[in-house]
This record gives structure tokens, sequence and C-alpha cells, in this order.
């Protein structure tokens, strides 16, 4: 017969009833196996079996170094998304921008449809009827979010709106309108972004990864002028 101080089974239903008491609150931090075993008189190895099933159900988690905590793991990935975007400048996002869309879009030629397509164009029209630099940044980004999302791979577009989540700051939307001002290529980048659907809707995959290339570069060269002309407005973002 086993012994019930050396019982799992009891250490897991005594653990399950601290936790649904609400003795602790999520994301605090649990006694030491040490004090629950004195507190449930259970072996340390009933204990520590218990904890790691519960680990499993996603009702507590650990930390190496710092101990147990109650309720589900946190996120970390927003804070970690976050230092990187501040972290880093529009002009490392071009490059990055550079190596990923032109891909996207080449696949987007070979998977969008009719219907996707016309979406895509109905964006452009967006972007062009905005009035005022918030609204032609937020169908700007909305059009390249529908291309990557036409690309019909999940880890590509997941790594897209970790890069696009950057182009949402505020500083950083007016670095970029500045930008496209001080060249003036709102007439340019509207044919580009036709050029990339047409290419998209005639499934040329090649076309359509040199026409977002050339869309890309075009605003990579104005963002290079602009912060050629003034050092400071990398200090915007701080």
């Amino acid at each position: 017969m086993l012994d019930n101080h050396d019982n799992s089974n009891i250490a897991l239903d005594r653990l399950r009833e601290m936790l649904r008491s609400h003795r602790f609150a999520d994301g605090e931090k649990l006694p030491t196996e040490r004090f629950l075993c004195e507190e449930l008189s259970l072996s340390r190895r009933s204990v520590r079996r218990a904890l790691e099933v519960l680990e499993a159900e996603g009702l507590i988690w650990r930390r190496q170094g710092s101990g147990t905590f109650a309720g589900a793991r946190p996120n970390t990935l927003d804070d970690d998304v976050h230092a990187l975007i501040a972290s880093t400048d529009p002009l490392e996002v071009m490059e990055v921008r550079l190596r990923l869309e032109p891909q996207l879009a080449q696949l987007a030629a070979l998977r969008a449809n009719a219907s996707d397509v016309q979406a895509m164009y109905d964006l452009v029209t967006k972007i062009d009827v905005s009035k005022d630099a918030d609204g032609r940044e937020l169908w700007d980004g909305a059009l390249h979010r529908k291309i990557a999302q036409c690309a019909g791979n999940g880890l590509f577009l997941a790594l897209f709106d970790v890069m696009n989540r950057a182009r949402q700051d505020p500083a950083w939307q007016n670095i970029r309108e500045q930008a496209r001002a001080f060249a003036q290529t709102h007439p340019i980048t509207h044919g580009q972004h036709l050029a990339i659907i047409d290419q998209i809707a005639s499934r040329n995959p090649v076309g359509a990864g040199e026409a977002m290339r050339t869309h890309l570069m075009t605003l990579q060269e104005s963002l290079i002028r602009i912060t050629s002309l003034d050092t400071s407005v990398f200090a915007t973002q701080a």
C-alpha cells in the first residue's frame, strides 16, 4: 500500500485546491518546494511531481533561478518586440523590408485569388483618397499586409507583423512622410503600387518581386536623403 506521505496524486489534489481557492494571485510567487512539503506533510518527490503536472497544464510556471509562479506563463514577446523596435531605426527596417517583402510579393503572385487582387486595388484607391499622412500610412500598411497575407505562409506573416510594428510608431510615420514629401514620391508610389498588383494579378512572381523591390528602394533612397540632410531626424524617436 502506497504511503500517503509519498503520494503524488494527493499532492496534486492539495495543490490544485490551493490554486482554486485563489490563495495565490496570477503571477504571484508560490512558496518553495520545501515549504510546501512541510505544509502539506508530503515528500519532496511527490510535491515536485505534482508541480510538474500543474506546469504542463498551464496552471503554474517556473523561471530558472526565480521560483514557481501561479497562473499561465506571461507572454514576453510583446516586451521583446517593443525593445527591439526601440533599438532600431527606419533605415534598418527598410533593409529588412527589402529582403522580406519581395519574397512575399513573389508568393502572393502564386497564391492570391481574384478577390484578393481586387482588395489590393481597392486599398490603393483608399491610399489615394486619403487626405492626410495618417490615413495614407494606415492604408499603405494595410496594402502591404494584404500582400503578406496572400503569400500564404504563417511564419512569413508573423515576421512581417513584427517588422510592421515599427512602421506604426508615430515618430517613424512622420519621418517617412517627410521623406515622401521631400522627394515628392506620392505619384511615383501610386504607380509602383499598381505595378506590384498588376504583376501579382498576372501570376508573375519574378515581376512581382522586382516591382516590390523597386518600390521599397524608392522609399529607402528618400529616407537616406532626408536623414543625410537632417542628422537629428532619428532623435525624434527617443
